[in-house]
């Protein structure tokens, strides 16, 4: 038995999928979730899209919810780098202010906050090639102009996973914001954004959260939100959306704020529903199972004589591996895979593995199995 059912998968009718770091697939509910939606506006238009609009403060409820937040502090966007962009946009920033980061984010997680670089912040980089964002490195890295310190919580090039409670500590000892890109853990594991003492958290749907693509969310603490500028108004930021022409009337308090104009609808439902249909399930036992296939897989891919990309060990593994093998292109080899019917991601640095809560061990056998 897996955590999640692979009854509501139709992908496993013909494939053997462990992409889901890259674009996850929709369970059959949520599926069932967005028909209801596009048949409603099909027939009714503005009568069927309403009942859906008043619905967005109970998927935002219910997205708070799910990582330990309450729905006034959650925004619903289109993108990671939209979601980031609410933050560096939003930071009262000095000259001389300094961003803390890794430099192998993915770029969604990155190019907001490099923008910054033209007002006169100061970007620096951890070089993870030789050490990886851990509390010690981060404690050197601090210094007296640190206002941010922003990490993926899973890398999406290796998997390496990051221990949010310990850095966020260290961040605001020394008076720091702690941001948090958290599209590769979330959907695979829980995470207590207030409990872990994050001041932002925020992703996109469409990988581990088994939701539509371009939707996306951010979570932002209270005590920082109070003291965001809203950096992409729109006319959904106002405290009287409705009151169209009062123009001069003050934002909204609410994170909600930040959604700027007409949020996806159809993208907010399908990360709702996928949330309902994780917390039908045991998601501590998602998190076990998917380190059960990957370590699997790594045991396996060790006896290839595998180069695994980042190390795993207790708080560090995650649902992502990469690897190459000795004397094989990567790249064919991931096309090899694809004609065999087993999903990856294959680039020249190597092949990355992500199965979820509905993969099995036969299914990461049958990729080694192929492999060898």
């Amino acid at each position: 038995m897996t955590p999640l059912p692979r009854s509501e998968f139709a992908v496993t009718d013909r494939l053997v999928y462990l992409n889901h770091a890259a674009t996850g697939v929709l369970p059959r509910s949520t599926r069932t979730a967005l028909e209801g939606f596009l048949q409603a506006q099909a027939e009714g238009g503005v009568l069927g899209t309403f009942p859906y609009e008043v619905r967005m403060p109970q998927f935002r409820a219910a997205l708070g919810r799910f990582i330990g937040a309450s729905g006034d502090e959650i925004a619903f966007l289109r993108s990671t780098s939209e979601t980031a962009n609410v933050l560096a946009l939003g930071i009262d920033w000095r000259e001389g202010d300094e961003v803390v980061l890794c430099d192998n984010e993915f770029p969604a997680n990155a190019i907001p906050w490099l923008a910054l670089r033209k007002r006169g912040v100061v970007m620096r980089m951890i070089e993870t090639a030789r050490e990886r964002m851990t509390p010690d490195v981060l404690e050197r890295m601090m210094t007296p102009r640190t206002r941010v310190v922003t990490v993926s919580w899973v890398s999406f090039a290796d998997g390496y996973r990051h221990d949010l409670a310990e850095l966020a500590e260290i961040a605001h000892r020394h008076g720091a914001y702690f941001c948090v890109d958290g599209i590769q853990g979330l959907g695979a594991f829980p995470v207590d954004v207030r409990a872990a003492g994050v001041d932002a958290f925020y992703g996109s749907g469409a990988k581990w959260m088994l939701a539509l693509q371009g939707v996306a969310f951010i979570y932002v603490a209270s005590e920082l939100r109070d003291r965001l500028s809203t950096g992409m108004p729109g006319w959904r930021s106002m405290s009287d959306m409705w009151d169209f022409l009062n123009y001069e009337q003050p934002y909204e308090k609410e994170a909600s704020r930040f959604e700027g104009g007409t949020p996806n609808f159809l993208g907010a439902l399908s990360l709702a529903s996928s949330v309902e249909f994780f917390e039908k399930h045991d998601r501590n036992g998602v998190a076990a199972h998917v380190l059960a296939l990957t370590d699997h897989l790594v045991e396996g891919l060790q006896r290839m004589d595998a180069q695994i990309a980042a190390p795993r060990g207790e708080g560090i593994s995650s649902g992502i591996v990469t690897f190459t093998l000795p004397g094989r292109d990567p790249v064919e080899l991931g096309r090899t895979l694809q004609r065999e019917g087993i999903v990856t991601t294959y680039r020249a640095s190597g092949i990355r593995v992500a199965p979820h809560g509905y993969n099995t061990l036969d299914e990461i056998n049958r990729l080694l199995e192929t492999l060898a």
